[in-house]
């Protein structure tokens, strides 16, 4: 276990050495000493250390960096700050867009002011999800997935080739999931649509598959032996064998693959489905210009987005990102073609009426 924490604080380190040899755009070395502040609401590994020290040195401008583990606790703590936010910048995943569109929480993104736009791969830039009412709402800086995890020494790969295991006599009490997460999966796994998408015109409906799925996940509440919210927690219950696997988003469990634990991560035959991190200005953001300016920095090369995989584990979304990964990490990236046909994206459409179910069945879960 020491040497496992020591190899993740060399890999941390190392990644932050690569980052500060790769992060130098021209960008940078051409910016001026604006002065000033811009505060970030995002995940931990999103702001590249190496990259922030040298932006802060080469325009001025210092980085305050909150950390946030959940989208739920975010919008809540924006929404209670609104109209007058003390966040510029946030960490919004593409598919919960619409709630933070539709109580004003964030700006209209302006890509005209950003030089380095062009540098996002336009599957991400571009996509149906990343346009809403004519405009776009943030910039895709990562991707990722929802994935069964599993320690390779204790549990077997074809064992992990369905979510059953999770719920198996065999594992109880050796696993772990998010459980608004988990509730999606449960909704695929039994038949239905997880976006809810598909009884946008069936409320009733919705509320019985969401009550089943629900009653579903209390009745196998025994097997499960923590419901966790961020990825640093799941990270750790692997590294000290508290659980043997678990649901998890793809960056956690590729950083400690990256990091020479004995970890695998597939996507069941179920299905699961993948999202898309962006940063995005918040309405009325109080250092709006200096967020722009953070914004274009870190969108200036492929190496930035390569650090950012590097740290995080997600999969980053420049164009040429990959050719600055080692071979183990572009392993710790990608997944075959039969997992990938088990994967859809999440969708936006429903979501008023999805979280709605959602999170009422969650905090019934945690209560039962």
């Amino acid at each position: 276990m020491t040497k496992l924490i020591l190899n993740r604080r060399r890999f941390l380190s190392t990644a932050a050495v690569t980052g500060a040899a790769l992060a130098s755009p021209a960008y940078l070395r051409r910016s001026y000493a604006a002065g000033g502040e811009v505060n970030i609401w995002t995940y931990n590994d999103f702001v590249p250390t190496a990259f922030k020290e040298q932006f802060e040195s080469e325009t001025g401008i210092k980085v305050n960096v909150r950390l946030v583990d959940d989208q739920g606790k975010q919008f809540n703590l924006l929404a209670a700050e609104a109209p007058n936010p003390t966040v510029d910048i946030m960490t919004v995943a593409g598919h919960r867009f619409l709630q933070f569109i539709d109580n004003k929480l964030l700006a209209p993104l302006d890509t005209d002011r950003l030089s380095n736009w062009g540098n996002i791969n336009p599957t991400f830039s571009e996509s149906d999800w990343s346009t809403i009412n004519g405009n776009k709402w943030g910039a895709p800086i990562l991707s990722g997935m929802e994935v069964l995890a599993y320690n390779t020494d204790l549990v077997d790969a074809e064992e992990a080739k369905s979510w059953d295991v999770l719920f198996s006599e065999k594992y109880k009490q050796k696993t772990a999931y998010i459980i608004q997460d988990m509730m999606s999966i449960i909704m695929l796994k039994l038949g239905y649509d997880g976006n809810m998408v598909a009884y946008m015109d069936d409320p009733e409906k919705a509320a019985a598959i969401v009550e089943e799925a629900k009653q579903f996940l209390i009745e196998k509440k025994p097997y499960v032996r923590k419901y966790y919210d961020g990825g640093a927690e799941i990270q750790q219950m692997f590294v000290n064998q508290d659980i043997a696997l678990g649901h998890s988003w793809n960056g956690p469990a590729a950083a400690l693959i990256n990091d020479g634990f004995p970890l695998a991560m597939t996507i069941p035959r179920e299905g699961s489905y993948g999202f898309v991190y962006t940063y995005n200005i918040a309405n009325n953001a109080p250092n709006a210009d200096n967020a722009y300016t953070f914004l274009d920095a870190i969108l200036a090369s492929p190496e930035i987005g390569a650090s950012m995989t590097k740290a995080s584990g997600f999969i980053s979304t420049y164009k040429g990102a990959t050719e600055y990964l080692s071979d183990l990490e572009k392993k710790s990236t990608s997944f075959t073609d039969e997992e990938l046909s088990n994967l859809q994206f999440f969708r936006a459409e429903a979501n008023e009426m999805k979280y709605g179910l959602l999170d009422p069945a969650v905090e019934a879960i945690k209560a039962a």
